[in-house]
């Protein structure tokens, strides 16, 4: 596939992983789908260069944290995207961008799960 469609198919599906995420109990608020949009796009952004900032020490680790680091790091540039976008905010601090970062990951796996069967 695409490499760029590839991109906008992962941008939808954050942002509507976003508003489920919203929507529940969770202490995450964002405002419109457009804040979700962009939250979707500077989490995305954010999280890509976290990895990247954090592979040095994954690899003097040979891998063995890889799934903590990317757990933190997916932590990190959940709360960061809340500061950065107005209209997206952690109720809870820590421990929402916790909540969200986890559910994040399970809404997205469920979503991509969904359409690859399409």
């Amino acid at each position: 596939m695409n490499p760029i469609i590839s991109l906008l198919i992962a941008w939808v599906v954050t942002t509507v992983s976003l508003i489920i995420i919203s929507k529940l109990p969770l202490g995450i608020e964002i405002d419109t789908f457009k804040k979700a949009l962009v939250s979707a796009a500077v989490f995305g952004i954010l999280n890509g260069v976290l990895q990247l900032l954090f592979a040095l020490p994954n690899l003097l680790t040979f891998g063995l944290f890889f799934g903590l680091f990317s757990f933190i790091i997916n932590i990190i540039a959940f709360g960061l995207a809340a500061k950065l976008v107005v209209g997206f905010r952690l109720n809870w601090g820590i421990w929402s961008a916790v909540i969200g970062a986890i559910a994040l990951s399970v809404i997205n796996s469920l979503i991509f799960q969904l359409i690859a069967r399409l």
